[in-house]
């Protein structure tokens, strides 16, 4: 949905932003430049901005409350301190002094307060969900923002921390919500100069952002991504200089002389089941395809052994993993066939069509398609462009396919990710609005709960675990980011749930 009003507002705008929007283009001679290729994000406008990758794009021109360090901790940010009240209903995020948006005005406590404001009531804002805890927004004082509870939420400096947190201009925004979609303003490390909607976005570094002494890159050109069998390629020869790589091309990369980083993350990918849908509406037919999957097959020759297999959105090495869910389902392809036919559905009967976006999934579809025949399950493969805008509609919003093959890339609070996974207006629970009510209860609890109350991580994994148990999703396995680099890009900075610029330096 958002990426056509895009396509529709492109004629209209996007020349004027190139050549007169703010500033015009710098060819960057002379210039500490990176070229990064990744994909654009949904929107510029946090209010509207949908999955969970774009914070990586979003945070260039944006900057949030809080911020995670490697370790996935919440640290300052705009906000340089937080509090919550005594009984926990009201959270005081205190904002740096003399704070600025790109546009040159005040980003302030009023500020703060009316981008949230926005965000509850636009009609087309994808951030209404993130905040539903937070009840009303108030201020004490110029830097003081006040936000009044719904219910206790202490997962809320994490959230912050992400795009929910990316505060934009309001006065950008009373400009025109669909220009700010093309054309950010917030107070990021960079300010755009150049967006061409479907190829590139270029930017210069912010001399007001908060953080600009540790911002060494003085010019940040974003390409959209190639075909995952070129990157190398394109790296090699100058087009660009960073990009993710799939980890089984780790060892062509070091290869051919390029740098590789890894880091750990919170990808992983799953097999989207919709059981609003038939076959799928039996549940014994979930069931047969996660018993129908070789995990260990598809870490083996997918991630060349970097990945480890996983059966819940989360890896091992993160704090809101569930141990008890560890070995649930593990292969077992006798069993998968008994109850299918438990089911009524005779070997190579069944048939069901797999909704495949080839640019993150490379390989993965038909592996999986292969194993799924081992057991009797017979599928096609449907394939949805590079920079489609169908994925966003067909998957995310309307939920039309039957099975999706898909992935995470995580989100700053534990909750977030498992309500963008399970729950009801989650944009990967193919089954939404179906979510269980013991799960959302599960839910309120953590949320209910202090990061250091003894029972945290307890109340955190049970919810993990009713997630996992009452959503039909195939989870499949986790893997480290990945970023090839040419060797004048020094100091990769990747948190769990993005890759940053700050420290990042380049010859």
């Amino acid at each position: 949905m958002i990426r056509n009003r895009l396509k529709q507002l492109t004629l209209v705008l996007a020349a004027t932003l190139a050549v007169a929007g703010c500033g015009g283009s710098d060819k960057g001679k002379g210039e500490a430049r990176v070229r990064w290729a990744f994909i654009l994000p949904t929107s510029w406008d946090p209010v509207t901005s949908r999955t969970g990758a774009d914070i990586n794009t979003v945070s260039i021109a944006y900057a949030s409350l809080t911020r995670l360090d490697k370790q996935g901790n919440v640290q300052p940010a705009l906000a340089k301190s937080w509090e919550y009240s005594p009984d926990g209903k009201t959270l005081t995020f205190e904002l740096r002094d003399g704070l600025k948006f790109t546009d040159g005005t005040a980003l302030d406590a009023g500020a703060v307060k009316a981008f949230f404001e926005r965000g509850k009531t636009q009609k087309d804002s994808f951030l209404r969900p993130e905040i539903e805890s937070i009840a009303s927004f108030g201020t004490d004082g110029p830097r003081r923002v006040v936000f009044h509870l719904a219910q206790l939420d202490y997962q809320l400096p994490y959230v912050m921390a992400g795009r929910v947190g990316a505060i934009a201009s309001p006065t950008a925004a009373a400009k025109g919500t669909a220009k700010l979609a093309l054309w950010p303003v917030g107070a990021g490390p960079f300010k755009m100069v150049e967006f061409v909607p479907e190829s590139h976005a270029y930017f210069v570094k912010n001399p007001d952002y908060w953080d600009a002494a540790n911002v060494h890159i003085q010019r940040l050109e974003l390409t959209t991504l190639s075909e995952p069998t070129t990157v190398i390629a394109s790296l090699m020869s100058g087009a660009i200089d960073v990009a993710q790589i799939a980890p089984k091309r780790v060892e062509e990369a070091r290869a051919r002389g390029l740098q590789v980083t890894t880091a750990p993350s919170l990808i992983s990918a799953d097999l989207m089941i919709n059981r609003n849908k038939a076959p799928f509406d039996d549940p014994r037919v979930t069931q047969a395809v996660r018993y129908a999957i070789d995990r260990g097959e598809l870490v083996k020759t997918l991630t060349a052994s970097l990945g480890t297999p996983s059966n819940q959105p989360f890896p091992a090495h993160y704090f809101a993993f569930d141990p008890e869910t560890k070995d649930k389902w593990a292969y077992d392809p006798a069993r998968a066939k008994a109850l299918l036919a438990q089911a009524g559905h005779a070997p190579g009967s069944l048939t069901v069509e797999i909704v495949i976006n080839p640019i993150s999934n490379e390989g993965l579809p038909e592996l999986l398609q292969a194993q799924l025949a081992r057991v009797g399950i017979k599928s096609k493969l449907r394939i949805i462009p590079p920079g489609s805008s169908s994925w966003q509609s067909e998957v995310y919003i309307a939920k039309r396919p039957v099975i999706a093959v898909d992935g995470t890339v995580g989100r700053e609070s534990p909750i977030q990710n498992l309500l963008a996974v399970y729950g009801p207006q989650g944009i990967m629970n193919l089954s939404g609005p179906y979510s269980s009510p013991a799960f959302l209860k599960a839910v309120d609890e953590v949320r209910a709960t202090p990061l250091d109350d003894p029972q945290y991580r307890e109340r955190l994994h049970r919810a993990t675990r009713l997630g996992v148990e009452q959503g039909p999703s195939v989870w499949l396995y986790s893997t480290p980011f990945v970023v090839a680099s040419r060797s004048r890009v020094k100091n990769l900075n990747i948190v769990p749930s993005q890759i940053r610029w700050e420290g990042v330096t380049v010859e």
